[in-house]
């Protein structure tokens, strides 16, 4: 499978959270910016940022495959419940965009760094 179409299904399966699906994605020794998450340490972040973020969906606006690595600039548009990156959101409907690099290693997603525009979502809250 190419990997566009790889990473296509991926977001897909996210944002109907599917987690019973999310292995078929993401390696069991998955990282995320260093540290060893694992499958379930992964699905737990993902599910926690639902749960925060009860609006959460994770919109592609720029992809980039070159393999074993994608990147991707992901757009939001949504309302977190409480505090987000340490900023008191609570409810306010906050723009941002993730830039995120992954290494797919036999055909599964092993390594993940990300950045969140932090500076954009406290633009528009006044900080």
């Amino acid at each position: 499978m190419l990997l566009h179409a790889f990473y296509r299904d991926y977001i897909d399966c996210l944002n109907r959270q599917d987690w019973d699906q999310l292995g078929r994605y993401v390696a069991g020794d998955v990282r995320h910016n260093g540290r060893l998450l694992g499958l379930s340490g992964y699905r737990s972040m993902l599910v926690k940022d639902f749960e925060d973020i009860p609006d959460l969906l994770f919109k592609i606006d720029r992809l980039a495959c070159e393999p074993p690595l994608i990147a991707a600039r992901l757009k939001f548009d949504c309302s977190p419940k409480g505090s987000f990156l340490g900023l008191a959101i609570n409810g306010r409907r906050i723009s941002f965009a993730e830039n995120v690099f992954y290494e797919v290693t036999n055909g599964k997603i092993a390594d993940v760094f990300s950045v969140i525009d932090k500076t954009a979502i406290e633009d528009q809250i006044g900080k």
